[in-house]
């Protein structure tokens, strides 16, 4: 065993322990950040070289998670043949074999939708009246009737949401997004995560799900919290002032170097930097998070109450992410778990999510910031169109066959709807758009090449988009 010297002491333990303002999840993120020293502008962090390799239609990704999987037939995909079939028994020629969830050897009945459906727009875009305010935004949006994945249950549906595989430890989109083109920001992470909670039963969300996996530490996401300061540590404590804090960041530049004459580690010379970039951040987070600059109209557009940590005020700040170069932003509605209590726990997840995602659309599109950003709004599956029984009501199983998300932004096709489901609901059965067509086609609109951005691990060429070619959806692509 090797003698321990107090040099060795951690540089991460000393800080945290300190209790002088550096968070421990900022800094998670930015401790490898390379070659960002005292004197580097707010230039950026750049990517890999030769990327982008295609043309470059949208610059950052706003991605909206309705966790634990909206119904579809709820929503976005009008069935009147299931209406119509309302409590007989659901054609067993559709379920046999199949993968259900909590339904599996139960006696499986058809379950219409509890929703009218009306159109809207200038290709009559059916939506449901659960979403008043997506109706306002008909023409914004490309609705896709007809996503597949591949897992069943919440957190590796989610696993395979992020990251195009069911396997734990793999880099989520939003790393592999910040390791292919770098982001516009060295002050902020460039991959941020959110997080809000209202409806049935919200499944608990992983940290896993924003990890860099075998990609640099670097690109991982950041969790801001809704409430409070975003990031742990984020201001200084009572007594410290900034001259201070300089003061600490120099000292531990010094023994950085220090070490790195006694030992020749060349990564210590790399990261010396990154307390700068931390220090940089202190700074930079108490703006973007106060909104007292933001006109009442824009808080009452959004229904924010800044610091409440609802869906509401996330997507406030997502804009605000956005404006300031942030690459990656992905917001988490945990809320939809709909086993029991469908009409009551629609009525509490809409009401808390529809006007503000017509807001940030509203709002990025005002600002001229929606022709380069990608939204993407949908769960990590749909719901069945068979019934469920709950506690105190009826409610829908998981579903991964057949259900809907949108996108909207630059280089989509607004107003259009593409792909359908079978009369039922339960089969995507036209122009079927798996989970990893879905990445492609981001990577695709980022100005990335997806088959031929890969990265060498364990002797294999690893993919967001999986060994399997994926298909870029063109037919969405304006």
């Amino acid at each position: 065993m090797s003698e321990f010297h107090p040099m060795q002491l951690n540089r991460r333990t000393f800080l945290s322990q300190t209790g002088i303002g550096l968070g421990s999840a900022a800094l998670g993120s930015l401790l490898a950040r390379e070659g960002l020293g005292a004197s580097s502008s707010t230039n950026g962090v750049p990517g890999q070289p030769g990327l982008p390799n295609l043309p470059q239609r949208v610059k950052r990704v706003i991605f909206l998670c309705m966790s634990g999987g909206p119904s579809h037939l709820e929503t976005f995909d009008n069935k009147p043949v299931l209406s119509k079939m309302n409590g007989q028994a659901f054609p067993e020629s559709y379920t046999a074999g199949q993968p259900i969830a909590q339904l599996q050897g139960q006696a499986l009945k058809c379950l219409g939708s509890i929703s009218k459906f009306q159109k809207y727009g200038a290709n009559g875009q059916e939506i449901s009246d659960y979403l008043p305010w997506h109706a306002k935004m008909a023409d914004d949006i490309c609705i896709v009737r007809s996503m597949v994945t591949e897992q069943i249950n919440h957190d590796p549906a989610h696993t395979f949401m992020n990251t195009g595989t069911a396997i734990s430890g793999r880099p989520s989109m939003g790393a592999w997004v910040n390791y292919g083109i770098g982001c516009e920001t060295d002050e902020l992470p460039g991959f941020v995560v959110l997080s809000s909670v209202g409806g049935r039963n919200p499944q608990p969300i992983a940290s896993r799900q924003w990890a860099s996996g075998f990609l640099p530490s670097r690109y991982q996401g950041v969790e801001f919290s809704s409430t409070g300061d975003p990031v742990n540590y984020v201001r200084n404590p009572a007594g410290v002032n900034v001259r201070q804090q300089r003061n600490l960041v120099d000292a531990i530049s010094s023994l950085n170097r220090h070490r790195q004459q006694t030992n020749g580690d060349p990564e210590i010379a790399s990261r010396i930097a990154a307390y700068e970039m931390a220090f940089r951040m202190q700074m930079s987070i108490p703006e973007l998070t106060d909104v007292s600059d933001e006109p009442q109209h824009i808080l009452d557009m959004y229904g924010a109450k800044p610091g409440d940590g609802s869906f509401a005020s996330n997507c406030l700040l997502a804009r605000r992410l956005a404006e300031r170069g942030v690459r990656f932003i992905h917001l988490y509605h945990r809320g939809w778990d709909h086993h029991g209590g469908l009409k009551k726990y629609m009525d509490v997840c809409t009401g808390l999510t529809d006007k503000p995602t017509y807001a940030l659309l509203t709002d990025l599109k005002q600002r001229g910031m929606l022709d380069d950003t990608l939204i993407v709004w949908g769960g990590e599956f749909g719901r069945t169109p068979m019934s469920q029984s709950g506690k105190g009501d009826i409610g829908r199983d998981h579903h991964i066959k057949g259900f809907s998300m949108w996108l909207a932004g630059g280089g989509v096709k607004g107003g259009t709807t593409y792909g359908a489901t079978d009369d039922l609901g339960y089969n995507a059965v036209e122009n079927v758009v798996h989970v990893r067509d879905l990445h492609a086609t981001m990577l695709y609109l980022l100005g990335i090449d997806p088959e031929h951005f890969s990265v060498k691990f364990q002797g294999l060429d690893m993919r967001l988009t999986g060994v399997k070619p994926a298909r870029v959806v063109h037919d969405i692509i304006a």
